[in-house]
């Protein structure tokens, strides 16, 4: 029996694993969080990485996600010889996979490329120093799993080679009409989603986005769903001195929050795909003409399937 070695992170991207590995039951699947090697590593130990995902909140997150889900663990991949590894992260290429065969999940949308993504091409720096925004850019691996034919063409931009992009939709992107059948007891409001930006070293004039949001919601409820990653004391006592009636969520679903919301407001987040697709009157920091283009393919949720049907063309 084959060996798949699935490579999580964020609460996202391990979800996308586990359900792609549903699709994969014939094989022997195995867990870990995301992992680096020599001074990441050592660096991670000593907690000095917990804003990114290999520490803190996103680590603890995975680690419970993965234990109620009943997922087989392998930290680091360092007990088996795997026959395929699944990521959804290449940012950094793990010493341990460099020979194996990689498939690379596209986790979402990817950052502005920034004149750090620029220094870190020009001069091949590493890539996590561009964050997201060198998603694709190792060529380590076999294929490349995308969101949209739109997504395709931006990678291909990018200098990713057009033979290894395989579209297949994403999990937890690519059904947004599911989010619509829920018990979130709000309806009609304007939903604001925060970004983790200050806590991930990038520049966010907080103060004008959120007197911003006040000037769109016109009198509106506000409701603000903060980061996963966000100090939760700290935005939430700037959110009271803008907006003191506003509802404040640091946990739960953002999903039905979406679904149900009149206006979704945003700042460097994936979740305005599920407003777009749900048809919500959307603001971004990103062009929204630009996420039309890109908005992953809404498929009904058959992404992981497809994306396993690849994985199976390498473990054959």
């Amino acid at each position: 029996m084959g060996k798949v070695l699935f490579i999580c992170g964020s609460l996202n991207q391990t979800t996308i694993m586990h359900e792609i590995s549903r699709h994969l039951s014939e094989f022997d699947c195995y867990f870990t969080p995301y992992y680096g090697d020599g001074l990441i590593h050592v660096l991670n130990n000593y907690g000095m990485l917990d804003f990114t995902v290999m520490g803190g909140r996103f680590r603890q997150q995975t680690d419970d996600y993965l234990k109620s889900a009943g997922g087989r663990i392998d930290y680091r991949g360092a007990s088996n010889d795997y026959d395929l590894v699944v990521t959804c992260q290449d940012l950094i290429i793990q010493k341990n996979i460099r020979k194996k065969k990689v498939v690379l999940v596209q986790e979402g949308m990817t950052d502005p490329e920034n004149f750090i993504y620029r220094l870190v091409k020009r001069f091949k720096l590493p890539r996590y120093l561009a964050s997201t925004a060198a998603t694709g850019l190792s060529d380590a691996y076999e294929k490349f799993c995308v969101a949209s034919e739109g997504y395709r063409e931006h990678f291909i931009g990018k200098g990713v080679k057009p033979e290894k992009i395989a579209v297949t939709g994403i999990p937890n992107f690519d059904n947004a009409i599911q989010y619509l059948d829920n018990r979130f007891p709000y309806r009609g409001y304007v939903l604001v989603a925060t970004s983790d930006t200050r806590e991930t070293f990038k520049l966010d004039n907080r103060e004008k986005f959120l007197r911003n949001a006040v000037s769109i919601a016109n009198g509106r409820q506000l409701i603000f769903k903060l980061h996963p990653n966000e100090k939760v004391e700290r935005s939430t006592r700037e959110i009271n001195r803008h907006a003191p009636d506003a509802v404040i969520f640091s946990d739960g679903d953002i999903n039905p929050m979406i679904a149900n919301c009149d206006v979704l407001i945003t700042q460097y987040s994936s979740v305005s795909f599920i407003g777009l697709a749900l048809g919500k009157e959307v603001y971004s920091y990103f062009d929204l003409d630009m996420l039309r283009r890109l908005l992953p393919i809404q498929n009904g949720g058959i992404s992981a399937r497809r994306i396993a049907e690849v994985c199976r063309g390498y473990l054959h």
